[in-house]
């Protein structure tokens, strides 16, 4: 039996009025939110981030149609809940890529090769975009990546391996380079 949420949600979606689908996931570093799109994954805002904020972005910057729809992200959730546990060591999801442009979406691009367990400088990734030389848009491109831990900017680090930044705070960068075999340089 549906809830009258998933009924509300069931019924959006099949008169087209469900533009972004939105669920929570629990996580080892507290509640994420997730969103999706009909392209696919547009959205992971990690726990230090504001949720109301992050869907009155969503409205203005996709569609005003944004609505809690667990149902439609079972596999997002399914999936991270395997990463977590150690189980899932690439992401098989669509993704929404339209909340990044240009020089920031080829970063996130390069961000998204990176293999499990595995580290690129911000000097790679730039190069790898296009422009060796544009280091700091790198980073800027890892700071607003929208698709966090997904599209891996954790395996971002400074080129002398140090951890550099990350949004979701340096304790978390450092919890899921470890997670996954990393142990970068610290300082």
């Amino acid at each position: 039996m549906k809830s009258s949420l998933e009924q509300l949600a069931a019924h959006a979606a099949a008169e087209g009025l469900l533009d972004v689908a939105y669920a929570t996931v629990d996580s080892p570093f507290g509640p994420l939110l997730v969103a999706s799109t009909p392209r696919g994954l547009v959205k992971l805002s990690l726990p230090n981030h504001d949720t109301e904020q992050t869907l009155e972005d969503l409205a203005g910057r996709i569609s005003p149609r944004v609505l809690e729809a667990p149902a439609r992200l079972d596999e997002v959730r399914r999936q991270l809940d395997r990463y977590f546990e150690g189980r899932l060591h690439e992401f098989d999801l669509p993704l929404d890529w339209r909340l990044s442009t240009g020089f920031r979406r080829r970063a996130l691009r390069a961000i998204d090769r990176i293999p499990y367990g595995r580290t690129r400088s911000y000097t790679e990734i730039a190069r790898s975009a296009g422009n060796e030389r544009a280091v700091r848009a790198a980073g800027t491109a890892c700071g607003a990546n929208p698709i966090p831990i997904v599209v891996p900017c954790h395996r971002v680090l400074r080129s002398g391996g140090a951890l550099g930044g990350y949004g979701g705070g340096l304790a978390m960068k450092q919890a899921l380079l470890e997670m996954e075999g990393v142990q970068p340089g610290r300082g």
